[in-house]
């Protein structure tokens, strides 16, 4: 038995180079379906950042992806290269290496683009998996990135696989440091001078009763307009995301002190 699979693998036979051929392969294709195993275990032991914080669940998974990706491709060249080096001279495959190379650079520009940007993703720390952003006018949440493609998912459902190199303009929702949760209130043009002074007493008090709002708010006037009455506009900043749910707490409180200092708020 052990004679025939020497036979077999004898690589002076066709036969036998094309067994190791097959070998080579079969291993690539192994590396290939291990690669996100692969990329998980790298990902763990360097899972700190060199300040020693533990990385992002989101950063890690974005990681995953393309470091797996970059697995797969070396590996099935790789054996490509050992492959071809069966047939020609070193010096000649160095030759074929650098003449290919410059070839498929020049004719597969986008392709390289690609790969190239999506490296430039993986270190510059774009997006990660999970996050909303908008990209190329799509808004949506990435739910995978690789070396080649980032794919979006919109709030609609539909995926959209865009190529990396077409990756220019990127809006990160998720990373924004404050929201604005600014209100708007009209009242009466005589109770301008009572009102004033209110508000800006109510933004120094409201930090305190509101931790998720960053800073006092600022009054202003949008359009500089006076008429019978004065639209008003309480610039504020809330932590970043939780705007939504501060804004009816603003206009609760702005509404009950202005009726308790018998300034009536006008409807739009």
């Amino acid at each position: 038995m052990l004679n025939q699979l020497a036979t077999v693998f004898n690589g002076d036979t066709w036969w036998g180079l094309a067994a190791w051929i097959g070998v080579f392969y079969l291993l690539a294709w192994l590396i290939h379906r291990f690669a996100r195993r692969i990329a998980g275990r790298i990902i763990h032991v360097g899972r700190f950042t060199p300040r020693g914080r533990q990385q992002r669940p989101e950063r890690q998974a974005t990681l995953q992806g393309v470091i797996s990706s970059a697995i797969s491709v070396a590996a099935f060249i790789l054996a490509t290269l050992i492959t071809i080096g069966h047939f020609v001279e070193a010096d000649t495959l160095v030759w074929m290496v650098g003449l290919f190379t410059a070839a498929f650079g020049l004719g597969a520009r986008p392709l390289v683009s690609d790969f190239t940007a999506g490296a430039s993703i993986l270190f510059e720390d774009t997006y990660a998996v999970g996050e909303k952003v908008e990209i190329l006018n799509v808004e949506g949440v990435i739910e995978a990135v690789n070396l080649r493609t980032t794919r979006l998912r919109a709030p609609s459902g539909e995926l959209y696989v865009v190529p990396n190199g077409d990756v220019r303009l990127v809006r990160n929702f998720s990373r924004g440091r404050y929201s604005t949760a600014d209100i708007k209130l009209k009242i009466k043009a005589a109770d301008l001078d009572r009102a004033l002074p209110i508000l800006e007493e109510m933004g120094k008090e409201a930090v305190a009763l509101l931790p998720n709002l960053l800073e006092p708010w600022k009054v202003i006037s949008e359009s500089g307009q006076i008429g019978q009455h004065t639209e008003l506009t309480l610039k504020a900043r809330a932590r970043f995301g939780k705007a939504v749910e501060m804004r009816p707490r603003l206009l609760s409180m702005v509404q009950k002190r202005m009726t308790e200092a018998g300034i009536e708020l006008a409807g739009s």
